[in-house]
């Protein structure tokens, strides 16, 4: 196998070994990169000055015998909503193109400090408002099974750099999927954390109380690695908790006997057999028989009921938009950003700032969210949207009461034509309509590949945990994975 198809743990065992420098390593992904950027669009920057002098660190330090770190050499890619001290984040947006932020995300940080090597800041839907990485004001990132399709969205740079061997692991953001959807897409391992469980500090916001930062990885062992890492309590972000992270790679080889794992009857139809939500059939025969493997490991499966699902989507739409809008009045022409040339006064400089700066799906939130928090409509929209949250969280917590794991697609279809859904907005939220609840509850959830279409696309099998339980989900993802080999299929490119 081609080092650039290897794993992170193996990779970083290989550079401990000295079978590989950290600059081989690091050459060989630059390299990767050139073949086949052209054909995908991952990333808006590379940094490949940066990337190799960080590399050349790594291999004085192991030269030296210093402690290096977890991640020591292994090359990373940054979604482009995390501030990089000194290289451009522009959250693909005109608004954006030209920021350097002056300071690293705590993530960022914490991979630098793990001897982790970033190569550059991937593609994105612009304020990571999107499904499919098509709201982009640079590119369309291309899946990598199949670059006439899309990577799903809005991380969906992050997903293609890691399915195209672009970069051994990536980090993206989650705020109704942003992390899961694409990573099922493109065949990838992807983990929406416990929101408060790793550090939103440097994280470009959207939706402040939905977002949350996660890693992409070929597989489980390498999602234990980078959330091992990345989280934990940060004084700089008031809404991370201090609760113990256990080492998630410890029990991942416990196994699941006797394991509970629920099936939400709005999901599916009797039995988890059949589709449902939109589901297409080649997802819904995968998902049946990944039911069927986790019985064979022992789990035990259950039915359950969580009743408010069908009100997920429009309470997402309401609450999500409506702290856009708060986030994105920022974006004012004033302090940073885009400012417009020569406007004729104050009121036209705010408003040919953000006209020219912002694209259309962005201003369609910050309008929709503006509308629902206007005097008049609060009561009837933001707050009402609120209160139900409340009950997709007591559904989650009753449910609690019954099973360990909830199991469900991540995506009703397989990844879809490029412009098929770009016509029709209410179309393309629903590619969301199995991963939104779970930001709306706060829970963590797993993307993890569980098979494949007649297309030969790759199929995504999301399991939910209990807060902050992020070990039982590991645990029961990597026991999944060693019965089947999707995670070990990679795309055909070159």
């Amino acid at each position: 196998m081609s080092v650039i198809h290897q794993t992170v743990h193996e990779l970083r065992d290989a550079i401990s070994k000295k079978k590989i420098s950290a600059r081989e390593l690091t050459e060989a992904f630059l390299e990767q990169i050139g073949l086949v950027e052209e054909k995908i669009h991952a990333y808006n920057t590379v940094i490949p000055d940066s990337a190799l002098a960080d590399a050349d660190r790594i291999d004085s330090a192991l030269l030296r015998g210093d402690n290096v770190g977890p991640l020591a050499g292994v090359p990373i890619a940054l979604k482009d909503n995390l501030c990089t001290l000194g290289v451009k984040t522009t959250c693909s947006s005109k608004m954006l193109e030209n920021f350097i932020p002056p300071y690293d995300a705590t993530v960022v940080t914490r991979l630098k400090n793990a001897g982790a090597i970033p190569l550059g800041k991937t593609n994105m839907d612009e304020f990571a408002m999107g499904s499919s990485t098509e709201n982009s004001a640079f590119e369309k990132t291309c899946n990598p099974w199949d670059i006439l399709r899309i990577p799903g969205g809005s991380s969906g740079g992050s997903a293609a750099a890691v399915a195209a061997s672009e970069a051994s692991a990536a980090l993206g953001s989650d705020t109704g999927g942003s992390i899961r959807q694409p990573a099922a897409l493109c065949g990838v391992v992807g983990l929406k954390p416990t929101y408060g469980r790793v550090s939103r500090y440097g994280l470009i916001a959207f939706a402040s109380s939905l977002d949350q930062i996660g890693p992409f990885t070929h597989d489980v062992t390498d999602m234990a690695l980078l959330m091992n890492v990345i989280a934990g309590f940060d004084p700089l972000d008031s809404t991370s908790v201090n609760t113990p992270l256990p080492d998630l790679t410890q029990n991942l080889s416990e196994g699941i006997d006797g394991l509970r794992i629920g099936i939400p009857n709005e999901y599916f139809t009797k039995g988890g057999t059949t589709s449902a939500c939109g589901m297409d059939e080649d997802v819904a025969s995968a998902i049946s028989s990944s039911i069927r493997q986790f019985q064979k490991l022992g789990a035990k499966i259950t039915e359950i009921s969580l009743p408010h699902s069908e009100y997920a989507v429009a309470v997402y739409y309401l609450l999500a938009t409506a702290e856009a809008s708060s986030n994105l009045a920022r974006y004012d022409g004033v302090r940073y950003g885009h400012r417009t040339v020569n406007p004729q006064d104050l009121l036209e400089m705010y408003t040919k700032s953000r006209q020219e700066g912002f694209g259309p799906e962005v201003k369609r939130r910050i309008m929709l969210g503006t509308y629902a928090l206007s005097s008049g409509y609060y009561d009837a929209y933001y707050k009402k949207a609120q209160q139900v949250r409340t009950l997709i969280k007591n559904d989650f917590d009753e449910a609690w009461k019954q099973v360990d794991l909830i199991l469900a697609p991540t995506t009703p279809t397989p990844a879809f034509l490029f412009g098929e859904k770009t016509q029709d907005p209410l179309t393309m939220y629903l590619s969301d309509i199995f991963t939104i609840s779970v930001n709306l509850a706060g829970i963590p959830a797993l993307s993890m590949p569980c098979g494949f279409s007649k297309a030969g696309l790759p199929i995504g099998l999301q399991l939910m945990g209990r807060p902050f339980d992020e070990a039982t989900l590991l645990k029961s993802a990597f026991a999944f994975e060693q019965e089947t080999d999707f995670h070990k299929r990679r795309p055909c490119l070159i």
